[in-house]
């Protein structure tokens, strides 16, 4: 029998919770990159970074051309990391208001 989609969008919700909780327990940075290297790919941990990088940069008001010719994140990378950060959820304003970096 296939899975109904309230099932699967239920398990989804919860697999996801599961993966948020696991993180928010985690209690140093240490401990965070350790989890983020076993969970991630190289390449999709470097992508991570990219938009955290591109993040910092927005704050500080640098041109996009100029946050690409520092970071090499495309330019519609960039674009869509503003966009979340003036548009999105609140996640960026969240983890820049509690950085200490």
């Amino acid at each position: 029998m296939k899975p109904n989609r309230d099932d699967t969008q239920r398990q989804q919700a919860q697999a996801e919770k599961a993966l948020f909780d696991a993180i928010s327990s985690l209690e140093t940075s240490g401990e965070t990159r350790l989890f983020f290297k076993d969970l991630c790919t190289p390449a999709e941990l470097q992508a991570l970074v990219d938009r955290w990088q591109v993040v910092k940069y927005l704050q500080k008001e640098l041109p996009y051309r100029k946050i690409h010719d520092l970071t090499g994140v495309s330019v519609t990378t960039i674009g869509r990391v503003a966009r979340c950060l003036t548009d999105g959820s609140g996640g960026y304003r969240a983890a820049i208001a509690r950085s200490s970096h």
